[in-house]
């Protein structure tokens, strides 16, 4: 490993993604949805992150309801899974998920795949080892350059992936940033795993779609994805996300909303907690 390459940390994205997780578990009243302050530990910001400007709490409210329902949704798909006999767990552009430093009785009992760029997933390993949480055998690291046109399946295999067991497959905030075809390839290379295989995979609906209150602040993102050079290209209505899935081979699939996601982890609450509607939301697919 490069000193160079172990130093290059995480895309911005999944950092901020991993500090709205630990501002839900530091700000926001209990019961909490994730309790996730693992991507914080990780990053060691400076003590005054929260003071952010991409933090602010009432800002952030809707999009870190949303980041921690789809992580929350995506678990208990897995727990499932895992009752049910399955042992292979995939999640493609790991980024910060600490799913396996959270849960390791369950996830020692799996294996667990990360799969993400070369680069920031040794830092992570770097970081895990340097803050005594470990990289246990169950838990491999998968490198590949998808920029380089890498094929994680092949990568998957490399790593011990058994393609005749069925596994857990999540892709999340990542159909955006690929093309129309790029996420039609994907779903036909997830269709094409061992009967039983199951895909949660994020997806984003047009910005007009989306709940006035939040509109702005996502095309504000929009913009401002594409002024770093990674623009938003591909918007799904549910329908068409479904229609996809169904042309790549899924036996079933359907669309989680986010009112379904409020009804199952946001109710009761008093402090105005919940995701936003028809912005980011989730196709769960079975092979």
């Amino acid at each position: 490993m490069s000193k160079d390459n172990a130093d290059i940390g995480p895309e911005s994205t999944a950092a901020r993604v991993a500090l709205w997780r630990a501002l839900h578990a530091t700000i926001d009243p209990p019961p909490h949805v994730l309790d996730d302050t693992i991507g914080l530990q990780l990053l060691a910001p400076s003590p005054n992150w929260p003071q952010r400007g991409d933090m602010d709490p009432t800002f952030t409210r809707p999009f870190r309801a949303s980041i921690v329902a789809r992580a929350r949704f995506i678990e208990d798909l897995v727990i499932d899974r895992a009752a049910q006999g399955q042992t292979q767990y995939v999640i493609l552009g790991a980024g910060l998920d600490s799913f396996a430093q959270r849960h390791p009785g369950l996830a020692s009992q799996m294996t667990v795949f990360e799969v993400d760029q070369p680069a920031p997933q040794q830092w992570k390993r770097r970081r895990l080892t340097e803050l005594g949480l470990g990289t246990p055998d169950w838990l491999r690291f998968v490198a590949v350059d998808f920029e380089a046109g890498d094929s994680w399946r092949h990568a998957l295999t490399a790593a011990g992936f058994d393609a005749g067991k069925p596994a857990v497959v999540v892709s999340t905030g990542v159909s955006m940033y690929l093309t129309d075809e790029a996420n039609r390839a994907a779903l036909r290379e997830v269709a094409a795993l061992a009967r039983g295989s199951v895909l949660a995979m994020t997806f984003l609906l047009p910005l007009e779609l989306a709940d006035p209150d939040v509109r702005s602040a996502l095309e504000m993102a929009a913009r401002g994805a594409s002024a770093s050079g990674t623009p938003f290209i591909s918007f799904f209505t549910p329908a068409q996300m479904l229609a996809l899935a169904k042309e790549a081979g899924f036996s079933n699939a359907h669309h989680v909303s986010a009112d379904e996601l409020t009804q199952r982890y946001f109710t009761g609450r008093t402090d105005g907690l919940r995701p936003p509607g028809n912005a980011e939301e989730l196709l769960i697919a079975t092979v």
